[in-house]
């Protein structure tokens, strides 16, 4: 099962490299503004999941550098993510205190937060 993983995410992230989108614009005024208000977000993910790579291709067409956590490669960051928010799964957006799962969910509120 592993080794099916292993084969089926590198095929996904490869697709993803291929097909990734274009790098959102906006005003550069308005482009520090967001990125300092996201010095406090980060997204806890695992690299070949596919539900993360759908976060990630909308952070890159809004163009929200937000700090990558792989939680796949470290076990103090899985343990933090079961003991501050709750469930060890992926992916994770952590904003400030709160803690958001479900990818739709952290889409749906990046896209209405972070319009380009």
């Amino acid at each position: 099962m592993k080794l099916l993983r292993l084969i089926v995410g590198n095929i996904l992230l490869f697709i993803n490299f291929l097909t990734r989108p274009s790098l959102g614009k906006r005003e550069e005024s308005l482009q520090k503004e967001v990125e300092k208000e996201l010095e406090n977000y980060s997204l806890y993910q695992f690299d070949a999941c596919p539900f993360c790579i759908k976060v990630r291709r909308v952070m890159r067409k809004l163009n929200l550098p937000i700090e990558l956590k792989n939680a796949n490669k470290d076990k103090d960051l899985k343990e933090e993510l079961l003991s501050k928010g709750g469930s060890p799964k992926v992916p994770c957006l952590r904003i400030g205190d709160k803690w958001m799962y479900e990818s739709n969910d952290i889409i749906e509120y990046l896209e209405k937060k972070f319009p380009v």
